[in-house]
């Protein structure tokens, strides 16, 4: 058996329980129902019309379950496809679907590689799985021959600079294994590795690499994993060109916008001498803690950031995975947007009014419906001014979204 079924059919993964389901949504990005609309479907995907999606290598179900219930929520006539290696993943996969009965999904066992039989997809998750393969390239190359001529795909791959320490963990444990060792005996020494780590470590030094404290699954699937090949911003774009694909957007944006993490007027003058995969580089390497890329990208003649949608006061800003109350309780306290991923914290000024704006984003009215709906409604001029300044910070942060008016 291969050793990387081998270990999910051992640990699947992530761990869940399917009695979950009747307390909560795992909810994520990417293959949000918002988002694909958002970055794939210019904001305007008829959910009354088919969807043919593919899970490719959907694990326990997370994306699936997420994507499938959403679609049902508003009755899309979806027809999902389900492929994994592991049997004992895809069981906990099919409890979960079951628990929520959700009947739009097909479920096999078996490699992505083939999965472009029940093709073409007018949308593909495959998240976790790329870098797991023995021939990431081939893995690119199958899905892109899946996907329709105007489908796109939402993927994650590990990120290198964020994930610093585990390779060097790693590669330790591949010393410390005997041949005869069992799956209890490689999880045991690999806790007992951690155990003995000095602070100097490099992994010791990564507080934010956490899925191996967190379970045996955690840590086998960290440090002990047969198979792990982690990118950097110019690999990925090398990877979907290579597999005749563009990229459409890495989600958050702002992650990978040096203008949100730089305040230094001249370097940032630099900085627009940099073409956007330069500028999406530049960023990875300014704040080093992404650990996982999470990207839409598109077959390549239709791909580009003018894929997605773009602000008009013609369109509706959705709030998308958000809670609001601490954030409008910064706003009405006078204090900027503060965000925080994996250490690093940036503070985001928002424009005047924009607690007012945001308390009426409701997800059914345009940015002009909601400049009408203030008192007094301000000239419509400056609204769309500080409007696009609001949305450019919001969306940067994956916390807005747009949606056409069907």
């Amino acid at each position: 058996m291969d050793p990387v079924q081998d270990q999910y059919e051992t640990f699947p993964y992530p761990p869940r329980d399917p009695k979950d389901e009747d307390q909560r949504l795992v909810v994520g990005s990417p293959s949000g129902r918002d988002e694909i609309s958002h970055f794939l479907f210019g904001g305007a995907r008829d959910w009354s019309k088919p969807f043919k999606v593919l899970i490719a290598g959907g694990g326990t179900g997370d994306g699936l379950i997420m994507l499938a219930q959403q679609l049902a929520n508003v009755n899309c006539p979806a027809e999902i496809t389900y492929v994994d290696l592991s049997k004992a993943a895809r069981e906990i996969a099919e409890a979960r679907a079951e628990r929520r009965g959700l009947t739009s999904i097909t479920f096999k066992t078996g490699s992505l590689l083939d999965a472009g039989e029940d093709g073409p997809f007018d949308y593909i998750d495959c998240c976790g799985v790329l870098h797991h393969l023995p021939d990431p390239a081939a893995g690119f190359h199958a899905l892109s021959k899946a996907l329709s001529p105007d489908g796109g795909m939402g993927a994650m791959v590990y990120g290198a600079l964020g994930r610093t320490g585990v390779y060097d963990a790693q590669e330790m444990l591949r010393g410390l294994k005997k041949p005869c060792d069992s799956t209890a005996q490689r999880v045991e020494t690999a806790q007992r590795l951690l155990a003995s780590l000095p602070v100097s470590n490099r992994l010791k030094r990564n507080p934010f690499v956490k899925d191996h404290l967190a379970s045996e699954a955690g840590l086998y699937d960290v440090l002990l994993h047969a198979r792990d090949h982690a990118y950097r911003v110019p690999e990925i774009y090398e990877a979907l060109d290579e597999a005749g694909l563009g990229m459409v957007s890495f989600v958050a944006p702002a992650n990978y916008d040096p203008d949100f993490l730089i305040s230094d007027a001249k370097l940032k003058a630099r900085l627009t001498r940099l073409t956007g995969p330069e500028r999406e580089a530049f960023a990875e390497l300014l704040t080093g803690n992404i650990k996982k890329h999470m990207f839409y990208c598109a077959p390549k003649d239709a791909a580009g950031p003018g894929r997605s949608a773009q602000f008009s006061m013609e369109m509706i800003p959705v709030l998308y995975n958000v809670d609001m109350d601490p954030i409008m309780k910064m706003l009405e306290a006078g204090k900027p947007l503060t965000a925080h991923r994996e250490g690093l914290e940036v503070k985001h000024p928002l424009p005047p009014g924009s607690a007012e704006v945001l308390a009426l984003c409701d997800g059914k009215r345009t940015f002009d419906e909601i400049r009408e709906s203030l008192t007094p409604s301000p000239p419509r001029d400056a609204f769309e001014k500080s409007a696009r300044q609001l949305y450019r910070i919001f969306f940067g942060l994956n916390l807005m979204l747009l949606k056409a008016r069907a």
